[in-house]
């Protein structure tokens, strides 16, 4: 009994200093040039502050400068890792803007190239996370399976990452022959990856010890930061745009919004937004099949002026990206370039909660929930 009390005193004797101490902004847990400056307790975060703008370019004045399609390239360097739905979001904003109307099959690809791009995203999420906790082996089996992804966008645009193949209207040109058999030779093997990232990720001992129950979002909290996307569902709030408000085709196709489920700990802790991605992956392959099946002939573009003016008006687009909502705000004055633009960047508002959850946390599971948030600083700083 002595010895408690002896060692109850030394702990009530021993005095600490905090520590205040930077991560990055050149630091590989970061994903990005991201600086965050942590106030430490020994190994206990006390406090951490999300210090941006190292990747900040100016986009939305840029949008203001260029004519309507130019500024079409320079979305691709927003989520670098998800160009395709970046360029969708654009052009659907200036679609609703200019009431233009889009040939159905140039829809049918754009849903499929989307949900492609959803895949190899969230494949790059989940392959760099196992990486930040140590696991390597799992990166290879994401970026082996990405590679294929990147290989049917290269058939198609010429590009493996910054793909400006939407335009306003459509898409830049028809598929090449013979890629709906390589995507359709693509899905089948992928579902069974799927499955062995489960084995060798998901069921991992260590890895669920470091995932369960940290880092939990609780809804209320999520919702007052803005947080959207898989972070957002990961903490049971089946939002997802695809089903809430449904654009382009999306309303024809059936797939499951995937939530948390708290599985292996609480409901919206770091494994819940790492599962969703993975179980987001599959429902993807879904929607991917149904567009192949579904796939109708036709035009892919529609023809529009080459001096493009939409009507004076101002619209607010909304998309639902693999990182989170993407909006688009832009207002015209009836010239050929946008009068105002502003993007809602959904790893921005992701990246705010940071400081909220992250009190009183161990300093190797602030690493583990920076990186369940899966952001990329292209987008948060723009």
């Amino acid at each position: 009994m002595s010895g408690i009390v002896d060692q109850v005193q030394r702990q009530k004797a021993l005095k600490t200093d905090r520590m205040t101490i930077n991560m990055g902004p050149q630091h590989p847990s970061t994903h990005g040039v991201l600086r965050l400056l942590v106030t430490t307790d020994g190994e206990i975060v006390d406090h951490v502050e999300p210090v941006i703008g190292y990747l900040h370019r100016c986009k939305e004045k840029i949008a203001e400068n260029l004519p309507y399609y130019q500024f079409m390239p320079y979305t691709d360097r927003l989520d670098y890792l998800a160009g395709m739905n970046n360029n969708w979001a654009w052009a659907m904003a200036v679609e609703k803007l200019a009431g233009v109307k889009v040939p159905e099959r140039a829809e049918y690809i754009r849903v499929m190239f989307g949900e492609l791009n959803r895949i190899a995203s969230h494949l790059v999420a989940v392959g760099t996370f196992g990486l930040d906790l140590g696991t390597f082996t799992p990166v290879l089996y994401c970026f082996h399976e990405r590679e294929k992804i990147l290989d049917l966008f290269e058939a198609t645009c010429g590009a493996r990452l910054t793909y400006n193949y939407y335009r306003i209207g459509g898409v830049a040109k028809d598929l090449p022959d013979g890629l709906v058999t390589k995507i359709r030779e693509f899905l089948d093997p992928f579902e069974k990856r799927i499955d062995e990232l489960n084995t060798l990720l998901s069921e991992n001992h260590i890895f669920v010890r470091r995932t369960a129950n940290v880092g939990v979002f609780p809804p209320a909290l999520a919702l007052d930061y803005g947080v959207t996307g898989p972070s957002l569902r990961a903490s049971g709030v089946p939002h997802d745009l695809r089903r809430a408000a449904p654009y382009s085709i999306y309303d024809r196709f059936k797939f499951e919004v995937v939530v948390g489920r708290g599985e292996k700990g609480t409901v919206g802790d770091t494994w819940d937004r790492y599962d969703c991605r993975v179980r987001e992956m599959s429902e993807s392959v879904k929607i991917v099949r149904q567009c192949l099946d579904g796939l109708p002939d036709g035009e892919v573009r529609t023809k529009l002026p080459a001096v493009f003016k939409p009507p004076k008006g101002h619209v607010l687009f909304k998309a639902e990206n693999p990182k989170g909502e993407l909006g688009y705000y832009v207002v015209s004055d009836g010239s050929p370039k946008p009068s105002r633009v502003h993007i809602r960047g959904p790893s921005f508002c992701n990246l705010s909660i940071i400081p909220a959850v992250c009190r009183g946390v161990m300093l190797a599971d602030l690493v583990a929930i920076l990186g369940s948030i899966d952001i990329v600083l292209g987008e948060v700083d723009r």
